[in-house]
């Protein structure tokens, strides 16, 4: 069966960390707190250059890890990512039903995007209790396979481009859902549609702009155009349970 019977859209893009919850969960700043201490104690940086050579590299880079590869820090990426992400207070992250019933009622392919590690990713969705409602997740390892100077991540139109690819999907017929201004500027840019997430305001490249992702459904309605054909189709069908993969 075609589930997009009607609709305008195939797939939608999804970013994880301080999109599919909040960023008042704190796992932000637990995480940048984390950043800092590696580039401390395991890099030897000067304490009081730390912050702001993290903000720096954030912003020229993408993020700081990407910024301290290409500056010349080698490090093992897989150790950089247990020890940032390894101790986050994941526990402040719940279930969320209400994001799951939207996410399961939505016909299109729905893929994770983003530049954490799949472990993250995994902690996280488990976390939410969203295991099942992602076909597959574009991470850190998909778009790095290897161990590189050269990182390759979001807002970079390069790393947007290869998620597309990698997903392969139509990007008029794709909609990406992100935090980050800067990324949304780069999805508009490859022709995505955009929606900044955690703001109730327009941002350059935007869409449209949710203040939180549990308002999808009164924001984009279009996402569901076609699901009542659908049901038409097959009213008894019942979605299968799809184990979340890392898109490769």
């Amino acid at each position: 069966m075609d589930a997009m019977v009607g609709s305008k859209y195939d797939c939608l893009l999804f970013d994880l960390d301080d999109t599919l919850y909040p960023l008042s969960s704190g796992i932000n700043l637990a995480c940048r707190k984390n950043i800092e201490e590696y580039m401390l104690e395991k890099l030897h940086i000067e304490e009081s250059e730390v912050p702001r050579m993290c903000l720096e590299l954030y912003k020229e880079y993408g993020t700081t890890m990407a910024g301290l590869k290409a500056i010349g820090y080698e490090f093992d990426n897989d150790e950089f990512h247990e020890f940032v992400h390894g101790r986050l207070p994941y526990e402040t992250l719940k279930p969320d039903p209400v994001l799951r019933n939207l996410l399961l009622s939505m016909p299109q392919r729905k893929i994770i995007f983003t530049n954490s590690d799949k472990a993250h990713v995994a902690r996280v969705l488990n976390r939410l209790g969203l295991d099942d409602c992602f076909e597959g997740v574009i991470c850190f390892e998909t778009l790095n396979p290897s161990q590189n100077s050269q990182i390759l991540c979001k807002p970079s139109l390069a790393a947007i481009e290869a998620a597309i690819q990698i997903a392969n999907v139509v990007p008029t017929r794709t909609i990406f859902f992100d935090d980050s201004t800067r990324n949304i500027a780069s999805g508009k840019a490859a022709g995505l549609h955009t929606v900044i997430v955690g703001s109730s305001e327009l941002v350059q490249g935007a869409d449209c702009a949710l203040s939180s992702i549990h308002n999808i459904r009164e924001a984009l309605p279009m996402i569901w155009e076609g699901e009542a054909a659908t049901e038409q189709l097959e009213q008894v069908l019942q979605p299968p349970t799809v184990e979340t993969i890392v898109l490769a």
